[in-house]
């Protein structure tokens, strides 16, 4: 101690000015946690928060997803697009190298037609 007090007074002030610090710090984070409503809509702030980004994330991947879907269909329509253009060309040639079967069939479609009118013309 030194003989006028003084050097004790202001380490004793120094520390009381310390523990009001400290008591003033404890006082605020007991109000935040009495503070049930404040508490309460940090928390569904932050649930809403995380809901968001889950949500884009999940959109992201949909979105993903499609444009693979997408580019595998395109690739398969074109594909059997391919196909059906490479039958066609087959069937065309067969049907030039070989046109009796069609001729069969148009004769007999003009001998069904003419029937028909023969028997319309009988009834009336």
């Amino acid at each position: 101690m030194t003989g006028n007090g003084t050097g004790d007074t202001e380490a004793l002030r120094e520390e009381i000015r310390r523990t009001r610090v400290e008591l003033g710090e404890t006082m605020e984070a007991l109000a935040a946690r009495a503070d049930v409503k404040a508490r309460l809509k940090e928390s569904a702030e932050q649930a809403r928060e995380r809901m968001r980004e889950q949500a884009a994330q999940t959109v992201a991947r949909v979105r993903g997803q499609a444009a693979r879907g997408v580019g595998k269909a395109r690739e398969q329509a074109y594909d059997k697009g391919g196909l059906v253009r490479a039958q066609a060309q087959q069937k065309g040639e067969m049907m030039r190298r070989n046109p009796v079967p069609w001729a069969a069939i148009a004769a007999g479609a003009v001998a069904t037609v003419v029937v028909l009118m023969i028997v319309r013309g009988r009834r009336r």
